[in-house]
């Protein structure tokens, strides 16, 4: 295939640390398109102790370089003590049910005492076109199983005629990598027929090549007239980074991985000089533009990069 080139425009928006819940990061850009034709970014944004919270920033569609707002308070807050997601949330779709609700599909972090963490989905809805969302459950709708113990997150949902597909990461194990231990985790499918109750356990679709890579994390899905695409976020186990992967798919179940023409890699020296991640692409005005993030998952903010013609 032809690679996709893009030129990369910088930082567009970076949380200024004057609010208590957002002094740092803005990580994860999931967006969307709002009834007055703006586009919304959501993010998460972290307290002074690194805990994340959902907000957002709004765009221009006529020139996506340009925020013209952005969030004075969270639209989704942390979990109640014990739950899930009591030590973080973030973003990773947003999209409509059936019945016209919007859902945000987030998920869940929780620290853990044998392992560092545990990071379960949840689903919260709006009526009132993503100004506010509330949780419809307490608990995950994606909880733990037998053969995805640890993770079950990273959650990106269409929906197709009478179906809900999702695609999303799972894992059950760990290793250690340069000293580090890292959750070891894949890419898999379910359906559901309504957007909230799903299998306990998904078909890998996107496996890992455990000689390089140690996780395949945060499925970004696009549904075009000859099949789909898919942005990821590759795991690296040398050096021990995040990477961009892109794959195609004539059905949404058997992937072909195109790492090497995704065009869009880390400039040295620069925000995004020791990784980049998180890639959300949306066509604006005939045009395709990736929203993501750089260094320290998102903490140096988002990224901009119009697709551009030729190498």
């Amino acid at each position: 295939m032809t690679a996709l080139h893009w030129r990369k425009h910088g930082v567009i928006w970076q949380p200024d640390g004057t609010r208590a819940w957002a002094r740092t990061h803005a990580t994860c850009p999931t967006p969307h398109w709002r009834r007055d034709g703006t586009l919304r970014l959501y993010v998460q944004c972290r307290d002074a102790r690194g805990v994340g919270r959902v907000g957002w920033f709004d765009i221009d569609p006529a020139d996506p370089r340009r925020v013209q707002r952005h969030a004075a308070a969270p639209v989704l807050d942390i979990g109640e003590p014990g739950c899930f997601d009591d030590n973080g949330v973030f973003p990773t779709c947003v999209t409509h049910l059936a019945d016209g609700r919007l859902a945000m599909y987030y998920v869940g972090f929780e620290l853990c005492h044998h392992v560092r963490y545990r990071l379960l989905t949840g689903v919260a809805v709006s009526d009132d076109d993503g100004d506010s969302f509330r949780r419809l459950s307490a608990a995950p709708i994606l909880e733990r199983s037998d053969g995805e113990r640890h993770i079950r997150g990273g959650p990106f949902v269409l929906f197709e005629g009478d179906r809900y597909r999702m695609w999303y990461v799972a894992g059950s194990r760990w290793e250690t990598v340069n000293g580090k231990s890292m959750p070891i985790y894949d890419v898999r499918h379910i359906e559901s027929h309504d957007g909230l109750h799903w299998p306990s356990q998904g078909q890998v679709v996107v496996p890992l090549d455990l000689a390089r890579e140690h996780g395949i994390g945060r499925p970004f899905v696009l549904r075009r007239d000859e099949g789909f695409r898919m942005h990821y976020s590759i795991r690296r186990r040398s050096p021990l980074r995040y990477e961009l992967g892109l794959a195609h798919s004539a059905d949404g179940l058997i992937w072909r991985r195109d790492d090497d023409h995704i065009d869009l890699q880390a400039s040295p020296g620069a925000w995004d000089g020791d990784s980049i991640a998180y890639a959300a692409e949306v066509p604006i005005a005939g045009r395709s533009w990736i929203f993501y993030n750089g260094n320290d998952f998102g903490g140096t903010g988002v990224g901009l990069a119009e697709q551009a013609e030729g190498p």
